[in-house]
This record gives C-alpha cells, structure tokens and sequence, in this order.
C-alpha cells in the first residue's frame, strides 16, 4: 500500500507490504477511516490518499500470508 501526502514540509510517501491483495485492501479502508474521522480543519491542511498495487514477488522471508510489513 502506497500512502501519499502532497504537498507537506516533510515525508510525501510511504508504503507498507501486504501479503495479500485483500489485507492490503482492509488496511486502505483502515487508514483512509481514520484520515476522514479527523477534524476538518486537520483535513483542510493535509490532504492524503492510499493505493493497493498488486506485483509477483519472491517470497518475502519471515513474513507470514496473514500480515503485512
């Protein structure tokens, strides 16, 4: 999952690693959740947005089907 925030002083972009298409999935609405159950005024001046991009991989070592990095 890719996490942008556009336009801030600091980190624009940060990205986790999702064995699955599906908990990466559960984990956007997670973050997106919480981004909109924020105030408005903490929304007005930080803007966001996540992706899940599915690729082929090796096998990443020590990470189980059923978490994420």
């Amino acid at each position: 999952m890719i996490m942008s925030t556009p336009n801030q002083p600091t980190v624009k972009y940060n990205a986790s690693i999702y064995s699955t298409e599906a908990l990466c999935m559960e984990a956007r609405e997670g973050y997106m959740e919480a981004f909109e159950a924020k105030s408005a005024e903490y929304k007005k001046g930080m803007k966001t947005e996540a992706f899940c991009i599915p690729f082929e991989s090796f096998p990443v070592i020590g990470m189980s089907e059923l978490m994420g990095a």
